[in-house]
């Protein structure tokens, strides 16, 4: 097992997570401590599906696609410090609690993703995570979830 990856690029994240576009929300981990925490990066861009209808004229990054941006940063970190490139780990949300949104993430924006394991080991299938999304250091959303690694 790794301990530290300084970063995963979109190539490690795509062969440790299976979602595609349009729905692949990170676009680079940039820095991993084993199974603890990590920060992930999502640039949000203009022609992104979502912002078609949410909302025409005023575009604004759905509140569950930032969370689901939070889990895929995690499930990338769980799965790099694993050793799950290209073994088909599937990751699927158990629960979500404590989610706020604090301000707007609109096209332009450079969403940092921090997440931190609350309780999960190496070989468990349930996981519990923080996590903490921000924009230029301004909190944009806070949630924690519990989700199961399906690693067979």
């Amino acid at each position: 097992m790794t301990d530290t990856l300084p970063s995963a690029d979109i190539q490690m994240i795509q062969r440790i997570i299976p979602h595609r576009y349009p729905f692949l929300l990170v676009d680079k981990v940039v820095e991993i401590q084993g199974t603890e925490s990590a920060v992930g990066i999502k640039n949000v861009t203009m022609n992104e599906p979502h912002f078609q209808g949410h909302f025409p004229g005023l575009p604004i990054m759905p509140g569950v696609t930032i969370v689901e941006a939070m889990a895929q940063t995690a499930a990338v970190m769980v799965g790099v410090t694993l050793e799950m490139a290209d073994k088909e780990m599937k990751v699927y949300f158990m629960a979500i609690d404590k989610c706020k949104f604090r301000r707007k993430v609109v096209p332009g924006d450079v969403l940092q993703m921090e997440l931190t394991t609350l309780r999960g080991k190496p070989g468990g299938k349930v996981w519990r995570f923080g996590g903490v999304a921000s924009v230029e250091g301004e909190m944009a959303a806070e949630v924690e979830f519990t989700a199961m690694m399906d690693m067979s």
